[in-house]
């Protein structure tokens, strides 16, 4: 039987980020009311996440959102890892993935059939740190995966993903008049973000893109 797609409600701790993150910072002070009904949410379990993050690497929202799609139409919403192993990597780039993501795909479903992996109570208790250090294991996976791992399935709430350049443009953007922003400027404006800096990035991609998000 297959599972439904998980839709939790956003982070319980989403309200009081947005009442102090408005209060702190110019620009979220304008950003936020503007999408004050939308919020992070959780869709997926562990392993459909990080193929998610996978297919979405260096690639625009919507292709990402395309093969995505692919993956879904061979193996269901629940996409398990069984299912993907059942296709070679030849099967998978007539999928539209390239090489190397049908091989990261397959890796991270070898990664994933480990004992408790699939479980999200597996996960939670692990810090931030040891959840990196487990998912860069796997070929493919890097920090950049990691973070989007913590931030879009356990809701962590205070990463600050300095490898992602769609952050950095809007940073730029918002805080700079668009001139190029270094990781030291942008993690020196994320420190009045803190403890929520998972969030103000989430409404800073929103404020980039017409649609929100997810993974």
């Amino acid at each position: 039987m297959r599972q439904p797609e998980i839709q939790r409600p956003c982070p319980a701790y989403w309200a009081q980020a947005c009442q102090d993150l408005v209060q702190r910072d110019r620009i979220l002070r304008k950003l936020i009311p503007l999408y004050g009904q939308e919020s992070m949410q959780a869709r997926h379990g562990p392993y459909q996440t990080l193929i998610r993050i996978i297919v979405g690497q260096q690639v625009s929202l919507a292709l990402g959102r395309k093969l995505w799609q692919q993956l879904i139409q061979a193996c269901g919403p629940d996409l398990r890892p069984d299912c993907i192993l059942q296709y070679s990597e030849a099967q998978l780039r007539a999928m539209g993935l390239s090489l190397r993501k049908a091989q990261y795909v397959r890796d991270a479903a070898v990664f994933f059939q480990q004992p408790g992996h699939l479980d999200a109570g597996w996960w939670q208790p692990l810090d931030n740190a040891t959840i990196v250090s487990q998912l860069c294991d796997i070929r493919g996976v890097g920090r950049w995966s990691a973070e989007m791992f913590l931030i879009f399935f356990l809701g962590r709430p205070d990463v600050l993903p300095l490898d992602d350049t769609a952050l950095l443009k809007a940073i730029s953007h918002h805080y700079f008049s668009g001139e190029p922003v270094s990781r030291f400027e942008a993690r020196e404006v994320s420190q009045a973000w803190a403890p929520w800096r998972t969030v103000a990035s989430w409404y800073l991609w929103r404020s980039m893109d017409a649609a929100a998000v997810e993974y």
